[in-house]
């Protein structure tokens, strides 16, 4: 049996059009998060050795022989569940119906259960391609008790290690071959959808808001803080277009004092903010701004992420509360006074709507380019009516400016000198005053003047 090696980057792999979907599912604790990971090569899906970690559906790009697909992890589904564990079956069997193909897991080393048997017919009334996986056959001996689940009636039972990766590969052939055709490349099509990330402490309402954007339950939601682990990825279509919305986990602590899966669902977040274009940053308008509420903002203006920040649970808020948030904004966001603010109600639906119009401009400040001639322009003046104070008998000049890039918007002062901190900002904040930039952050950096030997004509760094 082959084995799956550790993936790379496959330059051949086609990446047009849309991927196909493998949803992997089965009953609490069968390995369903170790069998992801090992198809997508990467420790991603969140994994301990207690039941129920993974609790929505979450999907995650992969590749074999050339061949690109989605794999969905579910949380474990069970019959007649209550509460928190019915809200999550019916994840499960969300990601079965909107599945190309099912990969059912079952553990061999406890062999068929009832709610295994239960889960068959569950997947029969979907009527999608099942593979049958006999998940932790760890060794040959235990590789034969697979026979026993040839009475679930779904075929061949696949015997596989997701641990250690035995039998793995040749798993991953018959997904493969069971994956519908692959449709024809198409050169020169449209961008993706725009990817958003949902961040913030928990239990202010994520994944709330992301089922009311999209209009159904995307994600489990519970008054119980911390019900999100993995980052969920839905796409959602508001105000006429698509957008890749990714609700993500709860931050309560920073990533060095978190651990188990906090820890991991931590770094899921980290990158989910990294991977985003631009992140809309739930806060509860209810309570108050928080150290927590902080730290999530400054993670995504150092990640360079364009920002919108949502004061969620807007029908809790009274006159008194009002009064003393806009104390809060003024005083704990005044770091970030270009962040686009809405204020919303995930529950009730209200100004949701506020959220597409947002999220654009907040994007197209992103990227936004000034043109060379404009910004020198502008600067000169600006400089000549407030030129850098002087310093030891002498003010450093600036001598040109230029925009290096966008996503964010960065911008190079060719100078003269080092210039004040101080000075520096307020280059910054009459950029934005002049160009805009709201809901970006822009990055001003400045090279001084190389100097070439004593009383010798310098040049700036290029």
């Amino acid at each position: 049996m082959s084995e799956a090696p550790i993936f790379e980057v496959d330059e051949t792999v086609d990446d047009t059009g849309p991927a196909p979907v493998v949803a992997v599912v089965g009953r609490p604790n069968v390995g369903k998060s170790t069998l992801v990971n090992r198809i997508i090569g990467r420790r991603q899906a969140v994994v301990e050795d207690v039941p129920g970690v993974t609790r929505d559906r979450v999907p995650y790009d992969a590749q074999w022989n050339g061949r690109r697909f989605t794999v969905v992890d579910t949380g474990g589904w069970e019959p007649d569940a209550k509460d928190r564990a019915a809200a999550i079956a019916n994840q499960a069997e969300i990601a079965v119906q909107t599945a190309d193909v099912v990969v059912f897991v079952v553990d061999v080393t406890v062999g068929p259960t009832d709610v295994d048997e239960a889960a068959v017919k569950m997947l029969r009334r979907s009527h999608k391609p099942v593979i049958l996986v006999a998940n932790k056959a760890d060794n040959q001996s235990l590789e034969m008790e697979a026979v026993s689940l040839w009475s679930l009636g779904l075929g061949e039972p696949h015997p596989i290690s997701a641990l250690h990766g035995r039998g793995s590969g040749d798993l991953l052939d018959d997904i493969l071959n069971a994956l519908p055709t692959p449709p024809p490349i198409v050169e020169g099509g449209p961008r993706g959808p725009r990817r958003v990330a949902l961040v913030g402490r928990p239990n202010v309402g994520k994944s709330s808001l992301l089922n009311r954007v999209s209009k159904e339950e995307r994600a489990v939601v519970d008054s119980v803080a911390g019900t999100t682990v993995d980052p969920v990825d839905s796409l959602v279509e508001m105000d006429g277009e698509l957008w890749q919305f990714v609700d993500t986990a709860g931050l309560r602590k920073r990533v060095n004092q978190a651990s188990g899966t906090e820890y991991y669902a931590s770094l899921r977040t980290a990158g989910a903010v990294e991977a985003a274009e631009v992140a809309v940053v739930l806060l509860d308008s209810s309570e108050v701004i928080s150290e927590q509420d902080q730290r999530v903002l400054t993670q995504v203006v150092d990640a360079g992420r364009a920002l919108v920040i949502a004061f969620n649970k807007w029908d809790l808020v009274d006159a008194d509360r009002r009064i003393f948030l806009d104390k809060e904004i003024d005083r704990e966001l005044k770091r970030i006074p270009w962040a686009i603010r809405v204020n919303i109600s995930a529950k009730t639906g209200r100004a949701v709507d506020k959220l597409t119009p947002a999220l654009r401009k907040a994007l197209a400040s992103w990227e936004q380019r000034v043109p060379t001639g404009a910004l020198n322009q502008w600067l000169t003046t600006l400089t000549q009516a407030t030129p850098h104070p002087v310093r030891g008998g002498r003010a450093p000049r600036i001598l040109f400016a230029t925009q290096a890039g966008v996503a964010p918007p960065r911008f190079v002062l060719f100078t003269t000198g080092p210039l004040d901190a101080g000075y520096q900002r307020f280059i910054e904040r009459k950029l934005r005053e002049e160009f805009g930039f709201e809901g970006s952050p822009i990055e001003v950096s400045v090279k001084p003047r190389k100097k070439t030997g004593p009383g010798g004509r310098g040049k700036a760094h290029g």
